[in-house]
C-alpha cells in the first residue's frame, strides 16, 4: 500500500510539474525588427499555440543579455534557457562547430550542405551530451570582409585593425602570429569601435552589416566569400526535460519547419542586402584571380597553425577528409 501511494505521489508530482506554464527566456544578438528576430517571434507564437499556452517564449534581442559567450554562461546558471547563436558560440559547446571556421573552404551552399551532412550526427549528439539541445540549425549567410579602406590582398588586410569576438583568444593569437592586428571586442561594441577607429575591418554577413548600418563606416566590401556563418537555436536540457513529451515533439517540428523556411529564403537574400548598401555608398571591390590565389595560398600556409587552435585537431582532420571527398566529386 505504501509503495502504491508513493508511486501515485510521484505521478502527481510529474503531472504538476508538466502542468505549470513554462516561460523560456531566449537571447540573441539579432536586433529587434530584423528577420532573424522575426523568426524567433514566429517560433514563440507557434509554440504557445501548439502547447495550448503552456509554453511561452520571452526574447531578449540585440545582445542585451551580452555576447554569445555571456549567453552560454547564463544558460548554464539558469538565468536564461535558450539562445539563437552562431558557430562562434556553438563552438564553446561542441568542437565540431569549429569546422565552419575554415576560411575560404565553402564557396557554394552545396559545399556547406555536403560538410553538414557528414558532420550532422556529431553536431547534434555532442551538443546534447554537453547539456543543450539543437532545435534547428540554419545558415546566417556568407561572411565577407568589410573595411574602411579597400582591401584586395592579405597585405592590405594587415594594415587594418581586425574585429575579433571578445574571448576568442585562439583567433587573436593566430592573426598576431601571421602579422595581423586583431582587436577583441564584444559584438555589441562593433559600431562604436568603427566610429572611434579602434577597428577598421570586420568579416561578417551583409544582412547584419546592413541592419546595423556598419557599412556606413566600413564602406568597402571585398567580393570574395571568406566563410559561411552557421547558427542554431538551442535550449538547455534542464528546461527541455520539464516540457511534456508531446509538446517537445510539436515544438521541435515547428522549429525545424521555421528554420528550413528561413534558410531557403535567406540563401537568396545576401545579394539583395549588398545591392541596398551599394545604393547608399558601399563600394564592392572585386579581386583579380591572382589576388584570390594569394588568399588561398595564405590559408593553406596557415593550416598547421589552424589545426589545434582555431579548429579542433580531430575536427580539422575530419574536415580535410571531407574536403578530399568533396574535391573528387
Amino acid at each position: 500500500m505504501n509503495r502504491l501511494i508513493s508511486i501515485l505521489l510521484i505521478c502527481l508530482s510529474v503531472q504538476f510539474l508538466w502542468a505549470k506554464k513554462i516561460v523560456i527566456k531566449m537571447a540573441t544578438l539579432a536586433p529587434e525588427g530584423t528577420e532573424w528576430h522575426g523568426i524567433l517571434v514566429d517560433l514563440g507564437q507557434q509554440w504557445t499555440e501548439a502547447t495550448n499556452g503552456e509554453i511561452r517564449l520571452r526574447i531578449y534581442p540585440g545582445g542585451i543579455v551580452g555576447d554569445e559567450s555571456d549567453m552560454i554562461r547564463k544558460m548554464r546558471i539558469g538565468q536564461i534557457h535558450g539562445a539563437a547563436i552562431t558557430n562562434e558560440g556553438m563552438s564553446e559547446l561542441n568542437p565540431y562547430f569549429t569546422a565552419f571556421y575554415m576560411p575560404m573552404l565553402y564557396q557554394s551552399y552545396e559545399e556547406v550542405d555536403f560538410v553538414r551532412e557528414r558532420l550532422n550526427d556529431d553536431l547534434f549528439s555532442i551538443t546534447e551530451e554537453n547539456g543543450f539541445k539543437i532545435l534547428t540549425m540554419v545558415d546566417v549567410g556568407w561572411a565577407y570582409w568589410f573595411s574602411t579602406k579597400p582591401v584586395y590582398t592579405p597585405e592590405d588586410l594587415k594594415s587594418t585593425k581586425i574585429f575579433i569576438w571578445a574571448g576568442d583568444y585562439k583567433s587573436t593569437l593566430l592573426y598576431e602570429k601571421h602579422g595581423y592586428q586583431p582587436v577583441p571586442l564584444a559584438m555589441t561594441d562593433v559600431l562604436s569601435g568603427l566610429q572611434t577607429g579602434l577597428i577598421t575591418s570586420i568579416g561578417f554577413n551583409p544582412m547584419y552589416t546592413l541592419s546595423q548600418q556598419i557599412f556606413g563606416i566600413a564602406d568597402n566590401m571585398l567580393d570574395m566569400k571568406w566563410g559561411n556563418l552557421t547558427a542554431a537555436i538551442i535550449i538547455d536540457l534542464r528546461t527541455w526535460k520539464r516540457i511534456k513529451p508531446n509538446h517537445q515533439e510539436a515544438m521541435e517540428k515547428i522549429a525545424k519547419k521555421i528554420g528550413n523556411g528561413f534558410q531557403n529564403k535567406n540563401r537568396h537574400e545576401t545579394d539583395k542586402a549588398v545591392q541596398v548598401m551599394q545604393e547608399y555608398g558601399l563600394k564592392v571591390n572585386t579581386p583579380t584571380a591572382e589576388q584570390v590565389d594569394k588568399w588561398e595560398s595564405l590559408i593553406q600556409g596557415m593550416y598547421p597553425d589552424i589545426r589545434g587552435s582555431l579548429i579542433d585537431e580531430k575536427v580539422f582532420d575530419r574536415l580535410m577528409e571531407i574536403k578530399k571527398e568533396m574535391d573528387s566529386r
